[in-house]
């Protein structure tokens, strides 16, 4: 499955022979090697403070030109699933025929955050002032100054990256009950939510980050002597602590060197 947004194409299996398997199956059918890394972690980026920012984009390269000039309040908002867009602009110093182009630029830069360039969400964006040129303004000049207004301010209002939360359902005899929770909590940064026993096997229900959860097949298979199994079901998203947000910004910075 190619993975759009980390531009990654994923192979999964019940374990690394199965995937070893099916690796060895695409060379000797179709001559293709693989190179196999771990699957990389879709993070989201938020901004957790509000900022006031400008943005002005003047083009003058001989007849008409480019002038779209905007002020947009930029502030963090609950639902993080779309940016909310509003407008307050008085006196018509933006005509109400480029809010939509303001918008596009907006909703084209946030795609893109400007910690580790993961999607931003959780934001409101409010165009509040601005001015135009009766002449050389035009949509794309207005898409550009909305993009320079989020490339200014953003970085003012306290981003931070948000690490997705899985739900851990784990299910192991009794005597590895100990190995487990002490794999969770201190391996895995995770939270354990509560334990069921049912005919000498127990069942751990825990929240644990995503990205700390890809070699836990080998390593049940390991704890367990191939006796537990376990589902991990994404949740939500939350803020990822600050030694792992930098190790997030580091990696982005080496792929894009790599790039």
């Amino acid at each position: 499955m190619n993975n759009a947004e980390t531009h990654q194409m994923v192979i999964s299996g019940q374990g690394d022979i199965q995937v070893d398997v099916l690796c060895a199956k695409l060379k000797s059918r179709f001559g293709v090697e693989t190179e196999l890394k771990p699957a990389r972690v879709a993070y989201r980026e938020k901004i957790k403070g509000k900022v006031e920012a400008h943005g002005r984009h003047k083009k003058q390269s001989g007849g008409s030109g480019q002038f779209g000039d905007v002020w947009i309040r930029f502030e963090p908002q609950e639902e993080q699933d779309d940016m909310i867009f509003a407008e307050e602009v008085f006196g018509g110093s933006v005509p109400k025929n480029f809010f939509p182009s303001v918008e596009k630029g907006l909703r084209n830069a946030v795609v893109k955050g400007v910690l580790a360039g993961y999607p931003l969400v959780g934001l409101k964006a409010t165009l509040y002032d601005g001015s135009y040129h009766p002449v050389d303004s035009n949509d794309m000049a207005f898409q550009t100054a909305a993009r320079l207004a989020y490339q200014d301010g953003i970085p003012k209002a306290k981003p931070t990256i948000l690490e997705p939360i899985g739900l851990l359902k784990v299910t192991i005899p009794d005597e590895n009950l100990g190995d487990i929770m002490s794999d969770i909590s201190s391996k895995r940064r995770g939270t354990v939510l509560g334990m069921t026993a049912e005919d000498g096997m127990q069942t751990v229900e825990a929240e644990v980050p995503m990205a700390e959860m890809s070699s836990y097949t080998i390593d049940l298979r390991s704890m367990t002597q191939g006796r537990g199994s376990f589902t991990c079901k994404f949740i939500r998203y939350e803020e990822a602590p600050g030694n792992v947000q930098q190790k997030v910004i580091e990696e982005a910075k080496a792929l894009a060197e790599q790039e």
